[in-house]
């Protein structure tokens, strides 16, 4: 075979390969992306056994009983808020009114369970309006 051959047909298999390989990278990618919902878009969609991405302001009153946590979180708004109960690290900036962002999962009670070592607080001085400016 001539050598010019082999080298084109090296080109098309490599090239091949390479966009097989970003189709699989985009779809893994985009395909396993959830947005995070708020208490109210959970409080009336939310199917029993199902993980969901919560996010939302932690009300104040929560307990904290042995390794269980228990809390609700509630929209920016203050409108809707559900139950949730977490075991795992708990984040040194968690407290009240602090925006968090958990992973959770429906019980037939109503209470959303959080997956363990799931909770993130995020960074308030992130998501405000910069004084001064």
């Amino acid at each position: 075979m001539d050598p010019g051959k082999k080298r084109r047909a090296r080109l098309r298999v490599a090239l091949a390969a390479a966009v097989i390989l970003a189709a699989a990278l985009a779809y893994t990618s985009f395909g396993a992306a959830s947005e995070a919902r708020t208490p109210g878009q959970l409080m009336s969609s939310a199917k029993a056994g199902r993980s969901y991405q919560l996010t939302g302001k932690v009300m104040p009153g929560y307990r904290l009983r042995g390794d269980e946590l228990d809390f609700r979180v509630r929209d920016r708004n203050g409108r809707a808020s559900v139950p949730v109960r977490y075991t795992g690290a708990i984040p040194d900036p968690f407290r009240a009114g602090r925006e968090v962002l958990v992973t959770v999962r429906r019980n037939k009670g109503g209470t959303f369970v959080g997956e363990h070592d799931s909770l993130i607080t995020k960074c308030p001085s992130k998501f405000s309006a910069a004084k001064g400016t």
